[in-house]
């Protein structure tokens, strides 16, 4: 293993240590609810096994947590930071060590990203409600869109190269710093960074060792943030952890791939009934309680 890989895993493993403990440390006051429940277990699973497939699992938690109101809308974005970031740690080691990429792009894009999303971790714990829920709202409308994009076959299908040089180095660069910014809202970046790689024409299969790899240091960096304020669910997050470590590890190691067309069609809708949903709720006027 080369030098620039080694140190990458390294600084995600310590970042996973450090917000491991931020986490832990916010036990003693928990914030949305204490105790993880088997439904948000089996959530976890489900849309981690898909994410190590390659689904992306933000826009069908935030889907699911919104239909069933299992976790409070505002605290959404944060409970997918944290509670995801143990699944994402785990398939970002295993991806960067088994998928060919140049290191210099990958080290590159997974720690600019991981600036975007401290960036971004920072604006959006400190929003209010509705502003969350538009946000996440048109987040979901735009991971419909991709979805739809992917099975009819409408996005491009790249190359064959593993590096990128000059302006399209600087590119890939600028685009990881948003999309990890992004991330903080619940645009997951596997769908929008295999568009990236893909119109700059290297191969999808290096998506994912760049895409998990952003996100394996990306969330952990964000999570502090969204601790620090309170705006996650703490149980939620335990649960999501939980079914999702399961899940991937499936995923990586015994099932490998699935024909998944069929199952991104579901994705699509429940996601747009979700986006409907939020948007819903951010544009409903509010209550005014009448005066004494």
């Amino acid at each position: 293993m080369d030098l620039t890989r080694f140190g990458l895993l390294g600084a995600i493993v310590i970042a996973g240590i450090v917000a491991g403990v931020a986490w832990y440390r916010s036990r003693a006051t928990p914030a949305g609810g204490a105790k993880p429940t088997l439904t948000v277990v089996g959530v976890g699973f489900l849309t981690e096994f898909g994410d190590a497939l390659g689904i992306g699992c933000f826009a069908p938690n935030t889907a699911i947590f919104k239909m069933f109101k299992l976790v409070p809308d505002e605290l959404i974005p944060g409970t997918l930071i944290v509670g995801t970031m143990a699944g994402v740690i785990l398939q970002g080691l295993i991806f960067i060590t088994s998928v060919e990429v140049d290191p210099v792009l990958l080290a590159s894009m997974v720690l600019i990203a991981a600036l975007g999303a401290w960036l971004g971790a920072g604006i959006v714990a400190t929003l209010p409600r509705r502003a969350i829920q538009f946000a996440m709202g048109v987040a979901l409308l735009v991971a419909g869109a991709i979805f739809v994009c992917y099975n009819m076959n409408w996005l491009p299908g790249g190359g064959t190269a593993l590096a990128l040089g000059g302006w399209k180095f600087a590119v890939a660069i600028a685009a990881s710093l948003v999309l990890g910014a992004l991330m903080t809202i619940g645009i997951g970046m596997y769908a929008p960074t295999m568009i990236v790689v893909s119109l700059l024409g290297m191969s999808p299969l290096a998506a994912f060792p760049i895409m998990m790899g952003a996100c394996a240091l990306l969330q952990p960096v964000a999570a502090p943030r969204f601790i620090a304020h309170r705006k996650f669910a703490f149980g939620a997050s335990i649960a999501l952890s939980i079914g999702g470590v399961v899940g991937v590890l499936l995923a990586a190691f015994v099932v490998k791939s699935l024909p998944l067309q069929y199952l991104r069609w579901l994705v699509v809708l429940v996601v747009l009934i979700a986006a409907t949903s939020m948007l819903s709720s951010a544009l409903r006027p509010r209550l005014v309680s009448p005066q004494p």
